[in-house]
């Protein structure tokens, strides 16, 4: 088939390339031309495990290419995916669909023959609505339909994800429509994807509910952890004893930071704006965002405890400060609150991260960019684990500090605070009750 993905960030480059991958033509826009000459030379502008070599193989192979010709591409293809950025408003909770509208009116003066319009892109409810009284401007009803698609990929495992679906969610009432879509995701099907056909309002509204709802699985079992530490008691049998009842399951109750990335911060905000908009309370999720936003607070007064309230001068080396491991995603990392703040309070701050120097804490004189976790941990008074990279789960601590009153906040409890103790190692984790 021949497909369109407008945007070429996260969703619109693996989306388009893994489509590629499975045999069809596509031709991902984008209007950085910078961006799309480094893609039409192999050069990926994310840090997303396998996607350099899914790119490069099927540029060869002729079935992907980029461009920054908007009305030529849309020419050419049948399906177009609308895969632009819906930030939150600045000042506000909403989502700034601009750039969404933007593409519908794009769209609306380039439509030579039927096209599938799909909204990738995650989007309040009624969106979907509004792109179709665009398109409608300039266009007959039977020129178009508009489809919701949401994409659950998470960072880091964007590849997995997007070829072994829990679920592909198509919402849309047209039979034509879905009876295309059902076809492009045959490959996938195939391999056990379950199929779900909705209205386009709940795919719209499906979307953000699992995020809100996966943002309430971290958030409570973070302040589970909180009573853990109260009460004595390691929060990893609670999460093992929980997560075997199949209704609630495993998956995301780990304790550590706050969430954060591009998605559950942005959505719990959206979901909470549209339900006020329809004049309905979601108490739950105002309250996950609120704990979420002091999670941070919290650690930092964790840390002040730690180091006795004597932050000045103090060497404290970060190791990760993505918001999780296999992303250069800095986006609401908790560490954009930490570091900038224990940098005020006097201390030296250094970080290493696999994805490398970070321009958010440029602007700070005694934060410094190691280049290696050597270099980060040397003479170190305090070790903060703050992403769970493969890199830092089985570190020597004592050869790579070389400082006997070393300190260790685990924030991600990757070791076993009883090997810690028997390596005479000051360690503190999250959630566990071991002082």
């Amino acid at each position: 088939m021949k497909l369109c993905m407008i945007g070429t960030g996260y969703v619109g480059l693996v989306s388009g390339v893994c489509f590629s991958d499975l045999g069809n033509q596509v031709i991902c826009v984008d209007k950085d031309l910078v961006k799309i000459n480094k893609l039409q030379n192999g050069i990926i502008p994310i840090y997303e495990p396998g996607l350099d070599e899914l790119v490069k193989r099927n540029i060869k192979n002729k079935r992907l290419s980029f461009s920054n010709d908007l009305k030529d591409s849309i020419k050419k293809s049948d399906i177009i995916f609308i895969c632009v950025g819906t930030p939150t408003k600045k000042g506000g909770s909403s989502a700034d669909l601009r750039q969404i509208y933007g593409v519908a009116k794009d769209l609306s003066k380039s439509l030579n023959k039927f096209k599938i319009i799909i909204t990738k892109s995650t989007v309040p409810v009624t969106t979907g609505d509004e792109i179709e009284k665009i398109l409608l401007t300039k266009n007959s009803k039977n020129k178009f339909a508009v489809v919701s698609n949401p994409e659950f990929l998470r960072e880091g495992e964007a590849i997995r994800d997007f070829v072994y679906p829990d679920r592909i969610i198509v919402g849309s009432n047209d039979k034509k429509s879905n009876k295309i879509l059902k076809n492009l995701y045959s490959p996938l099907i195939a391999k056990g994807a379950k199929y779900v056909n909705t209205s386009r309002r709940a795919a719209e509204l499906i979307k953000y509910a699992s995020n809100a709802f996966l943002a309430t699985k971290i958030t409570f079992i973070n302040e589970i952890a909180n009573l853990c530490e109260k009460t004595n008691i390691n929060v990893d049998d609670i999460s093992i004893g929980m997560g075997l009842d199949q209704r609630i399951g495993s998956r995301f109750l780990r304790a550590g930071p706050a969430y954060g990335g591009s998605c559950f911060p942005k959505d719990t905000k959206a979901i909470i704006s549209t339900a006020d908009k329809f004049k309905t309370n979601l108490s739950i999720i105002k309250s996950v965002i609120k704990s979420n936003k002091d999670r941070s607070n919290l650690l930092l007064k964790r840390i002040y405890g730690i180091l006795n309230n004597k932050i000045k001068n103090k060497k404290i080396s970060f190791l990760g400060v993505t918001f999780k491991a296999n992303t250069d995603d800095m986006r609401d990392s908790s560490s954009l609150k930490m570091i900038p703040e224990l940098s005020r309070k006097g201390a030296k701050v250094q970080y290493y991260d696999p994805t490398g120097f970070k321009e958010e804490f440029k602007n700070y004189k005694n934060v410094r960019n190691a280049k290696s976790i050597s270099n980060c941990l040397e003479k170190s008074n305090l070790v903060i684990i703050h992403t769970e990279w493969n890199d830092f789960k089985s570190l020597d601590f004592k050869r790579l500090v070389k400082n006997k009153k070393i300190i260790i906040f685990d924030m991600r409890n990757l070791y076993s605070p009883q090997e810690m103790i028997k390596k005479n190692l000051k360690y503190f984790s999250v959630g566990r009750g071991f002082k």
